[in-house]
């Protein structure tokens, strides 16, 4: 016998014995559940569909693990906007093994396992049993060490910065209070440098920074002209 049933918004063809993995669902690892809804079961040509569902129609299952899926990246990019987001996401799973489709109010046969315990060994229990016994004058003889804050460590800017007092790099239609502060921090202090820059650089400055290459290219056109009106 066969079941289609829908569960976390997705339908599934199953059997008995099969294994699965669907949408989280709650229980414990060998706990009977029942999962979803039935939308038809039958057996060889006979086929019973439901309008949406099949009345008096379960589909139970073992809880096998609980887990994650995979990882899934995702990166959104305005150009032009200075805004750059990654995100990523592992969706919640269940795996479960088909018991038992139950048709016409039938109750699941199969109860749910009882979890194994493991005693612990007589040696690990004297040992936890003598770490719980601290005497109080030891422990105020021992005080806890503070830990102490660690520095953080900066990463090299991307240009060594020239002497001397640098130009308002805001002048340059495009950039910003907050994205000449920016460039400033990278070394990058005057329109001379700015029109210098090479394509290879301006790919570097491209994926440390979040401007584009148009944006970049655009602003070495700019200062090209500032710098030649400068002299």
């Amino acid at each position: 016998m066969f079941a289609v049933i829908k569960t976390g918004g997705k339908q599934y063809r199953v059997a008995a014995e099969d294994t699965l993995k669907i949408d989280r669902v709650e229980g414990e690892v060998g706990q009977i559940v029942e999962i979803g809804r039935v939308l038809a079961h039958g057996e060889g040509d006979k086929v019973t569909i439901g309008s949406p569902f099949v009345e008096d129609a379960t589909v139970t299952g073992e809880v096998v693990e609980q887990g994650r899926g995979p990882k899934v990246i995702a990166f959104k990019k305005r150009r032009r906007q200075n805004s750059r987001r990654t995100r990523g996401h592992r969706q919640l799973l269940t795996t479960v093994r088909i018991s038992e489709i139950l048709i016409g109010g039938a109750k699941p046969s199969r109860k749910a396992a009882a979890p194994k315990t493991v005693e612990a060994k007589p040696a690990a229990k004297a040992e936890e049993a003598s770490a719980r016994k601290v005497e109080p004058k030891e422990e105020a003889k021992a005080p806890a060490k503070k830990a102490e804050p660690q520095e953080e460590v900066k990463a090299a800017p991307l240009f060594k910065a020239p002497r001397g007092k640098g130009d308002d790099l805001t002048v340059i239609k495009g950039i910003g209070p907050v994205a000449a502060k920016d460039l400033n921090e990278q070394g990058i202090t005057t329109f001379a440098q700015i029109a210098a820059l090479t394509d290879e650089e301006i790919t570097e400055i491209d994926a440390a920074m979040p401007f584009s290459t148009a944006q970049i290219e655009d602003w070495r056109e700019q200062a090209k002209t500032l710098a030649a009106e400068k002299k």
